[in-house]
């Protein structure tokens, strides 16, 4: 076990562990599969969907794309990459890759009902290790899940392994804002309310202990720059949105020498 981090208004109290073993996380995931969407809407006040459509917006599609959404859960990314929006066409093809097969059925479901079809295709899969090929994608997404994976180091060797040189990424994480005054109130909502509710609600006790905890456990966003140019990426950038709890970390795959 281990605490949040001490600081103006974080909570004392002992929580989950986070540990991120694949079948830990996987089973996590799948068994709050059935209120997952319902909880990201309530608990993020419907802002999740406008994160989604700024890490998209990043990309800058142009309708030819083929774009790779890892941890793509419930599929709501993989989804709104195709359908485009404003002056976005919308990737040609999307891949999502999960490893909860619950989360995934949910998304096959969203697929069938939501997507154009034939233009995403989901795979069971873990982000440290990607079914596709080298050079095989022209952008990747991963919203809120590189702070899920055993190894986010090896996640980002991954993720450039996948991309064409020149292809950009769009990753979504949660940060702890230290903003004077939202930054203590975020820590109390984070540490106190938003367990209580996604207990009560997904019937889960670990889930939304563990939420908050890898939340505080992430690399700061500074961090995790550095370690987006460590495994080869150019450019790389963290814009901080809704007052810096959530971060958009852009980059791209450099051309080879």
């Amino acid at each position: 076990m281990r605490s949040i981090r001490s600081g103006p208004g974080r909570s004392s109290r002992r929580v989950t562990d986070v540990s991120k073993s694949p079948a830990k996380i996987a089973g996590m995931f799948d068994a709050i599969a059935h209120r997952y969407d319902f909880l990201n809407h309530v608990l993020s006040g419907g802002l999740d969907i406008y994160w989604r459509r700024r890490a998209i917006a990043a990309l800058a599609l142009t309708g030819r794309e083929r774009l790779l959404d890892l941890c793509t859960g419930t599929g709501d990314v993989a989804i709104a990459a195709v359908a485009g929006r404003h002056r976005s066409r919308g990737a040609a093809r999307v891949v999502g890759v999960d490893f909860a097969g619950a989360m995934l059925a949910i998304a096959r479901e969203k697929v069938s009902r939501g997507a154009p079809a034939g233009r995403v295709a989901l795979v069971r899969g873990d982000a440290t290790r990607i079914p596709v090929a080298d050079r095989s994608a022209d952008a990747v997404t991963m919203a809120f899940g590189i702070r899920n994976v055993e190894s986010p180091a090896a996640a980002c060797a991954e993720m450039r392994r996948v991309l064409r040189p020149g292809g950009r990424l769009a990753i979504l994480e949660f940060a702890v804002p230290d903003a004077p005054l939202f930054g203590p109130v975020y820590r109390w909502y984070l540490g106190s309310v938003l367990p209580r509710i996604g207990r009560a609600v997904s019937r889960h006790d670990a889930a939304y202990g563990y939420l908050p905890a890898s939340i505080d456990a992430f690399p700061a966003p500074e961090e995790f720059v550095k370690i987006l140019r460590q495994q080869g990426f150019a450019d790389a950038t963290a814009g901080r949105l809704t007052f810096g709890s959530v971060i958009l970390y852009t980059a791209h795959r450099p051309f080879d020498p």
